[in-house]
């Protein structure tokens, strides 16, 4: 029988066993004109199966409103064409560092903690969404008509971490079997007693995650699923790394040790990463540090390398060597071989962005409008997904010096007093660090640092959720203008915004050109700047902070051309002026 399903024992494809030998590769982290490349790295790794997240605020950045869900249906396409199956996780809610855990900020601005729950306010939203996305899946399953490459569709995304709210699980089953969806579907949590019962549905295949110990994992998960195929949908060869943190490496033969105990159990696997790519346009995420994720803000870096077996720039490294070795050992037959590596920039360039506009210039030309508010509106109410908002408000007078403070701050403002800095506040450090006296004009510069993308507290606002306080006393008839990032996405626009001479470090949109011989791809570095983010040709790089550990921004070749290429860097809070490609 064609199709492909679950067994007693493990799974089925066309009516032979099969094991899923997969790898997590996100097209939205993957420039497509490279997708290809990335695609036959993983057949040389010797996996059969490709697995993707789809990222539901991409895709819907206002309710109703669609943007390249059809980049899904091109990548599966690329899928099949590259001889692998396709395994889509498309939440609503799917982690993976990645801003709001992929749920749109308009949507968990009104609902709050009634996300991820049988609420049917936040339900609507997600069946209108499944709706329009599952047009680009239910075609694609394998053994239907069109004979793609789609064999399994995941139930929410590691539930059990997060609820226990089983009607909810059954109703997104529901709405996934109601728009088409005919292939096997599962559920995927951590080996633990709690998210286990919790997070997987009765009749729906549960997997476990985990990054070593294979064999005591599978064992709790038999306890709760006696029979049916084992598999580790998650199998965490490296980890990511968070901004003013120590850079994250797994040592390569430890992982492939623990690789080979999950196919010595005959369980099927998923690589998570097998190719990271990058949090292009600001869309990196954040965590809540703690045991119980609800301690200090810590923002994921633009990279997400993932110390993956095929590196940020689609490079085999020791692990993709080190895994290739262990999955070859349960190949039918030799493993195919690298593709070509993909051309890299010919020679380094560096070059002084010689046109300067301060941040308010950048503000009146592509900010939202402006209005006075009794209290500061999050970003959520003023419809900021990505990017910053000024806040400005009068503090009166006469009166004495007095500490100025904000609460409920996120994630970051940069203070201006009658015109001149006077500081920078943070979640932890809420407190301007010199008095302010009355009568004075005070502007806070607030950005995101991305929104928390698991745990308890994912869904919460950004800006100032609270309010600002001088000594003991709330300030009112805050203004307020949002300043998103996709506003740079015109190029025109950005082009028109007044400038003049070199900033000299000061914060605000920095433009000029670099001009390369031998286009492919490559590293930025912008030494002296301390955080903003940056475009090259239009295409949003994402997020630099001079805290580390990143140090250079991935530039896909596709996006550099002969000659000319313009390069626009929005600092926020002063820095260099010189960049550099490599």
């Amino acid at each position: 029988m064609d199709g492909f399903g679950v067994g007693a024992d493990g799974f089925v494809l066309d009516g032979r066993p099969v094991r899923l030998l997969s790898g997590a590769l996100h097209y939205f982290r993957v420039h497509e004109e490279q997708w290809g490349h990335r695609l036959a790295m993983l057949r040389a790794l010797g996996l059969n199966c490709v697995e993707t997240y789809v990222p539901w605020n991409l895709h819907e950045p206002g309710p109703g409103e669609y943007r390249d869900v059809e980049a899904l249906g091109r990548f599966l396409d690329a899928v099949r064409e590259a001889g692998l199956w396709a395994i889509v996780r498309p939440g609503p809610y799917i982690c993976a560092e990645w801003e709001n855990g992929g749920l749109p900020h308009w949507l968990t601005g009104v609902v709050g903690v009634r996300a991820r729950t049988r609420d049917e306010e936040f339900l609507g939203h997600v069946g209108r969404w499944f709706r329009r996305l599952l047009r680009e899946v239910v075609p694609r399953q394998h053994g239907g008509p069109g004979g793609g490459p789609v064999i399994m569709v995941q139930v929410e995304n590691e539930y059990g971490s997060y609820g226990s709210d089983q009607v909810y699980l059954a109703r997104l089953a529901d709405l996934l079997r109601a728009a088409g969806v005919r292939v096997p579907l599962f559920t995927s949590d951590g080996p633990e007693d709690h998210m286990l019962s919790g997070g997987s549905l009765p009749g729906v295949l549960a997997t476990v995650n985990f990054g070593s110990g294979a064999r005591a994992a599978f064992a709790k998960l038999r306890e709760h699923r006696p029979r049916g195929p084992l598999m580790c949908m998650e199998f965490w060869c490296g980890w990511f790394d968070h901004w003013g943190a120590e850079h994250v490496v797994r040592d390569a033969d430890g992982a492939a040790a623990a690789l080979a105990e999950i196919l010595e159990c005959g369980a099927s696997v998923n690589l998570y990463m097998a190719h990271g790519g990058t949090n292009f346009a600001g869309w990196a995420g954040a965590n809540r540090g703690g045991a119980l994720h609800d301690g200090a803000l810590e923002p994921d870096v633009t990279s997400y390398d993932y110390d993956a077996p095929i590196d940020e720039y689609g490079r085999p490294t020791a692990k993709f060597r080190a895994f290739r070795e262990v999955i070859a050992r349960y190949a039918p037959g030799p493993l195919p071989e690298p593709p070509a590596p993909l051309p890299v920039l010919g020679a380094p360039v560096a070059g002084a962005l010689v046109d300067w506009a301060p941040l308010e210039a950048v503000l009146d030309r592509l900010g939202g409008p402006e209005a006075e508010h009794a209290v500061p509106p999050t970003f959520e109410e003023l419809d900021v997904d990505r990017g910053l908002v000024r806040y400005a408000l009068t503090v009166p007078g006469p009166r004495g010096p007095h500490p100025l403070s904000v609460r409920g701050l996120r994630d970051r403002a940069v203070v201006y007093v009658d015109g001149e800095r006077a500081g920078v506040l943070t979640e932890d450090e809420p407190v301007l660090a010199g008095p302010v006296a009355g009568h004075a004009r005070v502007e806070l510069w607030v950005e995101s640092l991305g929104r928390v993308n698991y745990g308890p507290r994912a869904g919460e606002p950004k800006g100032i959720a609270e309010g600002i306080l001088h000594e003991r006393q709330y300030l009112h008839g805050v203004r307020a203008r949002g300043l998103r990032l996709d506003a740079f996405d015109v190029a025109s626009a950005v082009r028109e915004i007044p400038g003049g001479g070199r900033g000299r470090g000061r914060p605000g949109l920095y433009r000029g050109s670099l001009s390369v011989r031998g286009a492919g791809d490559a590293a930025l570095e912008l030494p002296g700047f301390t955080r903003g983010f940056v475009w090259v040709n239009g295409f949003n790089l994402g997020r630099y902070w001079s805290v580390g550990p990143q140090r250079s921004l991935y530039v896909p070749g596709p996006v550099l051309r002969e000659g000319g290429n313009e390069v626009w860097v929005l600092e926020l809070e002063g820095g260099g002026e010189r960049v550099t490609l490599r």
